[in-house]
């Protein structure tokens, strides 16, 4: 049996929406000391919806799928909606990941809520 998902390989060998966003509305950044994993998110929102998200993720396949998948979920999405993503949603949307491996898909999740309270506070000082 394969270690990873065939989900979980494509979205490390060919991650999507790979990069950086100048000028994002709300930028997210986390780690796990434990295993060193680095995740950052950009999101450029307009009218409260997620209309670009990029990702930065140093770290282990299933982290770099993990943050792939995670934009896909997200892209497109209202920002209330984007804050109900759970790393559980992550994972099954990879067809599984290792149980050692699911704090990847908990950074996903906490880089899209840390980006997503950057975008909050960063309206609330312009409003």
């Amino acid at each position: 049996m394969a270690l990873y998902s065939d989900k979980v390989m494509d979205h490390f060998l060919q991650p999507r929406n790979l990069g950086v966003i100048e000028n994002a509305d709300g930028i997210g950044e986390v780690g796990n000391a434990k295993c060193g994993d680095i995740m950052k998110m950009y999101l450029k929102i307009d009218d409260d919806t997620i209309t670009d998200v990029k990702f930065e993720t140093f770290g282990c396949a299933s982290a770099i799928a993990s943050s792939s998948m995670a934009t896909e979920l997200i892209k497109g999405q209202r920002v209330e909606d984007a804050l109900k993503l759970t790393n559980k949603a992550v994972a099954e949307a990879l067809d599984g990941l290792p149980a050692y491996k699911m704090h990847c898909s908990v950074l996903a999740e906490e880089a899209i809520r840390a980006a997503l309270e950057d975008y909050k506070k960063k309206k609330s000082e312009k409003e």
